[in-house]
């Protein structure tokens, strides 16, 4: 069994882990609508309150960080597990935020309607060496009129320029990440349970059809009762997703083989960020019970565009 270090707990679903270079991890509290700065040892400091669902979290130009706001869930909460159970009955909308570490200021970089594109849920976001940032539309569940959302993949630009709906339509996407080289998008969809690659062929654009029905490849799906959410990659090109249901993070090569997987005590493992001197220091989230741990890590992370 991997050893974890505990680093914070008492968190409210705890997700999207920024490692800063002072040590700290930031990260979002997505039912206290929150962004809060974790210390070894378990000091705590809240630095924005959004509101909403604050999702996925990446820094980004000028030390801002940038945040999927999913516009918020409803939730369950039992035996000291909390868990996400359909669109919240206040849904403040899906948007895309900037927000400044030091003052705590909160800035709506995108809201849903802006350029014609429609945002429900916001998910996990990666940025490129373009100022640009790829991410996810979870898409939100009403439980009341029995729906469930058909979202899609988007690019942007960190400056508030440009948003497009690259790929439609996707299965509840979740995770993203980009290779090392820049050649390959990867997207975790939870509940297919699917990873899909698709070909970038310029700052948001990907190839039409370098897939058999389309413009992604299938590149793995486990067997059983699992669930994929977010991801991060690996210097040599492996994708770890954090795998929901198995309760761990799965770690797969760029050739679509299961390479290991690392198992956590959590049935909401959510994501994983590497950080470090030698980017082998991991950081998860285990959203359930609310706890930030660390591990160290047996290959070095991807170091991130900022």
């Amino acid at each position: 069994m991997t050893d974890f270090e505990l680093i914070a707990d008492g968190l409210r679903f705890p997700e999207a882990p920024v490692v800063m270079p002072d040590g700290s991890v930031i990260v979002t509290e997505i039912e206290a609508g929150r962004i809060t700065r974790c210390w070894p040892g378990g000091r705590k400091e809240v630095i924005a309150t959004p509101g909403g669902g604050p999702n996925g979290l990446a820094l980004g130009p000028a030390g801002k960080l940038y945040c999927c706001n999913n516009g918020g869930f409803n939730w369950a909460e039992a035996e000291g597990h909390l868990t996400p159970h359909g669109i919240a009955d206040d849904y403040s909308g899906g948007r895309i935020e900037r927000i400044d570490i030091v003052t705590g200021a909160v800035e709506t970089l995108y809201k849903s309607g802006d350029r014609g594109v429609t945002l429900r849920g916001p998910n996990d976001l990666m940025f490129d060496h373009d100022a640009g940032f790829w991410f996810t539309d979870h898409g939100k569940v009403d439980y009341a009129k029995r729906c469930h959302d058909i979202v899609g993949i988007f690019y942007a630009k960190a400056d508030g320029s440009l948003i497009e709906e690259v790929i439609f339509p996707s299965q509840n996407p979740n995770g993203i990440g980009l290779s090392p080289d820049g050649r390959h998008l990867y997207v975790a969809e939870t509940y297919t349970c699917r990873l899909t690659r698709f070909t970038v062929t310029a700052p948001g654009k990907v190839a039409d059809s370098s897939g058999p029905a389309g413009p992604g490849f299938p590149l793995y799906r486990p067997a059983g009762f699992k669930f994929f959410d977010s991801l991060a990659m690996e210097a040599n090109g492996n994708i770890c997703v954090a795998t929901i249901g198995e309760c761990g993070i799965s770690v797969v090569s760029p050739e679509g083989e299961l390479v290991e997987f690392i198992p956590t005590d959590d049935l909401y493992t959510t994501n994983i960020a590497f950080g470090g001197p030698d980017m082998r220091d991991a950081y998860i989230t285990l959203s359930a019970t609310g706890r930030l741990v660390k591990t160290r890590w047996p290959r070095p992370g991807l170091k991130l565009a900022y």
